[in-house]
């Protein structure tokens, strides 16, 4: 623990010299900077579209947007979380652009509760079948629709926390709200998401 506090003044020391070379326009500091983002940027874009087409078209916009507004980047935030969270804007722009289907209530999608506090109907336990059926690729993308139903904030958090594997704390930083906001709309997501998988998973397991 001792060492920690050195290296991450170092890190940011670091963090802070690359910002300044890019706001210079330094050819290797941006050559660097695509380099070292590309791969984290362009997976989370893949959890929004499934063409590696629109995927890329979503990292390139990131870039553009990130450089023209290297100016107003706050030094006291990551760097890699600033450009996280306008990865995901410049996604959800894109989806938004296109003709979805309609998203699904939430409200709808929440578990009933009986006058005595416990659920109005029981939960069936999910098991993983023994010739791994879960990880099938048709099964994989119905539960990619699955979230892609859920209205964008709730979509957008199950992909940063348990699809990118982000704590909750940075998921929170990346959305834009503090962690008691994400910690709720984490746990109202996945209640939704099991609602809709429910049925596909318990016919899946028999």
């Amino acid at each position: 623990m001792q060492g920690a506090g050195p290296a991450a003044s170092n890190a940011r020391d670091a963090e802070r010299a690359l910002v300044a070379a890019l706001r210079r326009g330094d050819e290797r500091a941006c050559e660097q900077f695509v380099r070292e983002q590309t791969p984290r940027l362009l997976a989370l874009a893949r959890r929004y579209f499934r063409q590696e087409a629109d995927a890329e078209d979503v990292v390139q916009a990131t870039f553009l947007q990130a450089f023209r507004a290297l100016d107003g980047f706050d030094e006291r935030a990551q760097l890699s979380t600033w450009i996280f969270r306008i990865a995901v804007n410049c996604a959800l722009m894109k989806l938004r652009a296109r003709s979805r289907r309609p998203e699904l209530e939430i409200e709808a999608l929440q578990p009933r509760f009986a006058s005595d506090g416990h659920h109005a109907e029981p939960i069936a336990a999910w098991a993983a079948p023994e010739d791994g059926t879960l990880e099938r690729a048709e099964l994989c993308a119905q539960v990619r629709a699955a979230i892609a139903l859920l209205p964008e904030q709730y979509q957008t958090v199950l992909v940063l926390r348990d699809l990118e594997g982000l704590t909750t704390l940075e998921a929170a930083r990346v959305i834009g709200e503090n962690e008691n906001t994400t910690k709720i709309r984490l746990h109202r997501a996945r209640l939704a998401l099991r609602a809709l998988l429910d049925p596909l998973l318990q016919r899946e397991l028999r």
